[in-house]
């Protein structure tokens, strides 16, 4: 079983229609009261300060920090891996989810912003999340914040667009994909498998 969190914020249905696709069980939680066990699942879309709000006025925050140090596996997509880390300077004086360090910065420089489209990633070798992706692959982004790659043992694919970020993110059993794999087609349903066969 996969529980998607509902902050009101999140792309849920394509999301649940991915997983439906692979075969995998899975069922919206909007209240952590609801949660019957396995795999949990921040999807993306929203604004920093909103989702940090809704996951701590509904107890949220706690509840994942918790299922995380129990050693269950979360990922996080798009805006559901920026909540992951510290803070954002989207959201100033907001703290996130705390589970990384560092913090989540507008993209720097002259290229266009939000970073939308396709763009390829280079994934660090023996990564259960990207088993099967090659480097070079392509994935779909859209975003106008990322975190700066700064050689952390998390960091499991960075890409460049006008600097290198954060692309996917590895640590234990916390994983998070700054890209959408529900509109990757063959290699974010790689990944999204790869996440329900953990």
């Amino acid at each position: 079983m996969i529980s998607v969190i509902d902050y009101n914020g999140g792309n849920l249905f394509s999301v649940l229609k991915a997983l439906d696709a692979l075969g995998a069980q899975a069922e919206v939680l909007i209240a952590p009261e609801q949660y019957r066990g396995g795999k949990l699942l921040i999807p993306g879309v929203g604004a920093f300060g909103d989702a940090m709000h809704h996951l701590r006025r509904t107890g949220f925050d706690t509840f994942l920090r918790e299922q995380v140090q129990a050693g269950m596996p979360l990922l996080g997509i798009c805006l559901g891996m920026q909540l992951l880390f510290a803070a954002s300077e989207e959201a100033p004086g907001e703290t996130g989810l705390q589970l990384l360090p560092g913090e989540v910065q507008r993209f720097r420089g002259a290229l266009k912003v939000p970073h939308m489209g396709w763009n390829q990633i280079e994934p660090r070798p023996q990564r259960r999340i990207l088993k099967g992706v090659e480097p070079g692959d392509y994935v779909y982004f859209a975003h106008s914040f990322c975190v700066p790659a700064t050689g952390q043992p998390f960091e499991a694919a960075t890409c460049d667009y006008g600097q290198t970020f954060v692309a996917v993110v590895e640590q234990e059993n916390l994983f998070a994909v700054q890209f959408h794999p529900e509109k990757s087609h063959r290699v974010g349903m790689r990944i999204l498998r790869n996440f329900i066969e953990l």
